[in-house]
């Protein structure tokens, strides 16, 4: 599956709202590396991010989930969040 654009969008606005670096979303992409390579991104601001998800898109982060590379860049968390949001709405919905 292919990830939408629009879910690049969602979470680039969302990296962008808790880590307070909205003025630099423009400039990244699907394959901006997220851990590691963000120092805005550290535990902290990891387990607000992971919050901010939960809320946001209304689904559980599962912890098996956390260790994945679902981390990796903004595309493959765009990817996680887009097949979690689908699968919560699947069991929500019957």
């Amino acid at each position: 599956m292919e990830t939408t654009a629009s879910a690049v969008n969602q979470v680039k606005a969302l990296i962008g709202e808790v880590l307070g670096i909205a003025d630099r979303v423009d400039s990244m992409n699907d394959s901006t590396r997220l851990l590691g390579s963000l120092p805005e991104l550290d535990s902290m601001a990891a387990v607000e991010l992971l919050a901010a998800t939960e809320e946001t898109f209304g689904f559980k982060v599962e912890s098996d989930d956390i260790a994945t590379d679902a981390f990796e860049t903004i595309g493959t968390f765009a990817a996680y969040v887009e097949k979690s949001t689908l699968k919560a709405h699947a069991l929500r919905d019957g």
